[in-house]
């Protein structure tokens, strides 16, 4: 993976801002055109123990590069985003500089060291987020078959009077409640959708959501639902699915093709 391996025996930065926020074009259909209107939080900070390696999983080779790249490249080739944060694994800060440098990732503005969870770690790239951001994008790097089409599917919501917006699938499969390995409950699938990212907020939504308790939450709109905030649901992607395994990686592999 050229430089991003040799840096990993590096001593790691555990903040670095990289460069000023990208100047969106004032015909970009990301909205105001403002430097910084719109930003992304990339979190890229699990481990990823069951693919079975000696790395962080955004370092998991895909095509001869990061996982991490993939979603990168694509986040910072998007018209509707104008800066963006990486979250990254505790240690492993330098080598997400190094692959930003080396895709010439221009709205990469900083990276910092990710949490014990995701939700700390959501927190942590959120304290980057310059105060003027209207808009937060969080994305998974596990989910790197990122198309701009979701992206803008994310956000025309939120000029409609939401909170935050979810891209979801319908669930397929039969969903069961089980209690001790007994089944307590077959659960009816109408209404039951499975959330993906990039979720979109409003940037003070967002801010205030997260003050509170982190313990428990699997995904940020659930925060931002706690407050009593509206999130709306608009249509993913079914490639859109986190990389949890060996096999995950390999369809990957398989779909980029």
């Amino acid at each position: 993976m050229g430089a991003t391996e040799d840096a990993a025996s590096r001593r790691p930065t555990p903040h670095r801002d990289i460069g000023a926020p990208y100047v969106g074009s004032s015909t970009a259909p990301g909205g105001s055109g403002d430097a910084g209107a719109t930003w992304a939080l990339l979190v890229a900070a699990g481990a990823g123990e069951r693919l079975g390696l000696d790395r962080p999983k955004a370092f998991a080779e895909l095509r001869g590069r990061p996982l991490l790249a993939e979603s990168l490249e694509r986040l910072d080739l998007s018209p509707w985003i104008d800066a963006i944060v990486v979250a990254a694994p505790n240690g492993w800060e330098e080598p997400v500089i190094l692959l930003a440098e080396e895709l010439a990732a221009s709205k990469v503005v900083s990276c910092v060291t990710g949490g014990a969870s995701r939700a700390e770690s959501v927190r942590a790239a959120l304290a980057d987020v310059d105060e003027g951001a209207l808009v937060v994008l969080v994305h998974d790097a596990a989910r790197p078959l990122l198309e701009d089409q979701v992206v803008e599917r994310v956000l025309g919501p939120l000029a409609e009077g939401f909170d935050g917006v979810v891209p979801a699938v319908p669930v397929s499969d039969t969903v069961k409640r089980v209690e001790g390995g007994v089944v307590a409950e077959t659960l009816a699938r109408d209404g039951l959708v499975a959330a993906q990212t990039p979720q979109a907020f409003l940037a003070p939504t967002l801010r205030r959501a997260f003050e509170g308790e982190l313990a428990g939450v699997t995904d940020c709109a659930s925060l931002v639902e706690r407050r009593g905030g509206r999130v709306a649901v608009v249509d993913g992607d079914p490639r859109l699915f986190k990389v949890t395994t060996a096999a995950d990686l390999a369809l990957v592999e398989v779909l980029l093709a």
